[in-house]
């Protein structure tokens, strides 16, 4: 009798954990959420101020585990898991608000505190590496010492940070106030560092001092003459370069140097670049007709003129021209090139390179040069987008044809879009013209 009753408890107790588990899924059966703006940070905490885990992209989905205030704790396909604002997802079904137990509560503190006596042995036991690092190369800090690890913040060659741990060929290390994993060989001693700019220094001196020499000898000065209306005097050696001076026809130069079609001189105590062909060994002949208003201009050589292009009706186009170049550059959230852009960073670089100066980010962008209608769009001008002129989140160049090229996101980067459909077309809030 005894043993049938125990059978019995037994089946009931079994009986009841299966309806407690088939309950449990039916109330936390998972929601999903899809990201809704053209790029969103995945937090640590439900904070503004909390680190940055990962960048979610637009239309990118997401698991949603509980609701806390205006910020959803969610799950990445990548099993990231952290806290995203509620305005910046879709999601489906409703999302119930965490309420934390006693029990979680204890839970809570619990894992906290092995966490803390496993952190402190992990110091004990990895104390033979301390002190500061220098970074060998451009790379990621990890968020687990795992190579294909969520990355966290990219650190640049030379930059200085400070050791936490090691666990085998990784390292924690603190960069400003982000701490994450890195390979060891990609760090190296202040001691290796200090020697290898030595070794590089020698080097480039070693190097220059034969590039002189080869210089020295091969570079031979001459006089030569402008043999146009009107030379223009370059910056650099490039149609498109920065005009530092304007001599007229037989005005006298010192050729310095010449390469690839282009002349470096010196005149009027300024030293820049001619391209070659507007420059003869001997002055161009001038006579006057014989109403003495038409004056012509004999050589024995073929004139050809440099053509140039105003500000006003090309400067747009040039812009668009150095923007394209760098279509297929990675996004990064906070750079602003010359390798990696966020949406703002690559809009400043852009018209920087252009000698014009913008605000860093987007919003602030939304105040520089003057207001455009979206009718009167030009190449060159600034387009903002997001929910309203205070909550602008983006902005992008506009080349015409109701296109921008724009820094857009971590899986596109620097790419093209249309502003007449879609995201970007619900989202326009207005234009700037800077140029």
């Amino acid at each position: 009798m005894k043993k049938k009753n125990l059978i019995k408890n037994i089946l009931m107790i079994a009986a009841l954990g299966i309806a407690i588990m088939f309950f449990t899924n039916v109330i936390f059966a998972a929601n999903t959420a899809t990201i809704s703006v053209e790029t969103a940070n995945l937090r640590e905490t439900a904070d503004e101020e909390s680190r940055i885990l990962v960048q979610l992209s637009l239309n990118d989905e997401v698991e949603v585990l509980q609701k806390t205030g205006n910020w959803y704790e969610v799950k990445t396909e990548n099993n990231v898991t952290g806290y995203l604002r509620e305005d910046l997802v879709e999601v489906s079904g409703e999302v119930e608000e965490a309420q934390n137990t006693s029990e979680e509560t204890n839970t809570i503190e619990s894992n906290t505190e092995a966490t803390a006596n496993e952190e402190q042995e992990t110091t004990e036991i990895n104390t033979e590496v301390t002190g500061t690092m220098v970074v060998k190369e451009n790379t990621k800090l990890k968020i687990v010492p795992v190579i294909n690890a969520t990355d966290i913040v990219e650190v640049k060659q030379n930059d200085q940070v400070t050791v936490i741990e090691t666990i085998g060929e990784w390292i924690c290390v603190e960069s400003g106030t982000t701490k994450g994993w890195i390979r060891s060989d990609k760090l190296m001693t202040e001691e290796e560092k200090a020697k290898l700019d030595e070794e590089t220094k020698a080097a480039a001196e070693t190097a220059k001092q034969v590039a002189d020499e080869e210089e020295e000898k091969s570079q031979t000065t001459k006089t030569m003459y402008a043999n146009s209306a009107t030379v223009n005097v370059r910056k650099e050696a490039s149609k498109d370069s920065e005009i530092v001076e304007q001599i007229k026809i037989n005005t006298e130069v010192t050729v310095l140097s010449e390469e690839n079609g282009w002349s470096k001189v010196s005149v009027n105590s300024k030293e820049g670049y001619i391209a070659s062909n507007l420059l003869s060994s001997s002055k161009t002949q001038e006579t006057v007709t014989s109403r003495g208003s038409t004056t012509t201009r004999k050589k024995t050589e073929e004139i050809k003129t440099e053509t140039t292009t105003t500000v006003s009706s090309g400067k747009g186009a040039t812009v668009i021209e150095t923007a394209k170049n760098y279509i297929g550059s990675r996004y990064v959230y906070g750079a602003s090139g010359p390798n990696s852009f966020d949406c703002s960073g690559f809009t400043s670089y852009v018209f920087k390179l252009h000698g014009v100066s913008l605000s860093r980010t987007a919003k602030g962008q939304y105040s520089n040069g003057t207001a455009v209608a979206r009718g009167d769009l030009q190449p060159g001008d600034l387009v903002m987008f997001g929910p309203s002129v205070s909550g602008i989140n983006h902005v992008g160049i506009y080349i015409g044809g109701g296109q921008i090229v724009h820094a857009a996101n971590p899986s596109r980067g620097v790419t093209i879009d249309t502003i007449n459909s879609g995201y970007y077309n619900n989202n326009y809030v207005g234009a700037r013209r800077v140029i």
